[in-house]
């Protein structure tokens, strides 16, 4: 039996609604990361983009757990020396809740440029509105 490699042409892409309302910002991310790459489908090659696209709406409600809300951090640097910069989680959700959730699928992902081509099918909302509703998304939800 020989091993199915599906090709470029055979791809079938889905507009997926995800929404992230009282969910697990890891579970979640892990899950979004699956579905961009494809995993879920039957017909998964690794080195081919046979993803959906996602659309995430309410990433302002995602939940953490433990103490994570007042002991989380985001680092960032500038490129100058010095130049570290830190966020806490809290002020971050205030000002871009939207990359909270893009940081932690961005992690989940391949560390070359398939992954960084699976990002731009990522669609992150703070709210519940989204300008998708031509592609038709289909609901999806968290397992």
């Amino acid at each position: 039996m020989k091993t199915y490699h599906q090709k470029p042409s055979e791809v079938q892409r889905d507009w997926l609604l995800v929404d992230a309302e009282n969910q697990v910002l890891g579970r979640l991310a892990t899950q979004i990361a699956t579905l961009l790459r494809g995993k879920h489908k039957p017909t998964f090659t690794p080195s081919l983009d046979g993803g959906d696209f996602v659309v995430v709406i309410n990433a302002e409600k995602i939940k953490i757990m433990g103490r994570k809300a007042d002991q989380k951090v985001y680092y960032r640097h500038t490129g100058y020396p010095g130049g570290i910069k830190a966020t806490p989680y809290k002020m971050m959700l205030a000002k871009h809740p939207d990359r909270i959730l893009r940081i932690a699928v961005k992690g989940m992902l391949p560390k070359n440029r398939m992954g960084r081509h699976l990002m731009g099918k990522l669609r992150i909302y703070a709210g519940s509105k989204h300008p998708h509703v031509a592609q038709q998304p289909k609901v999806w939800t968290p397992r």
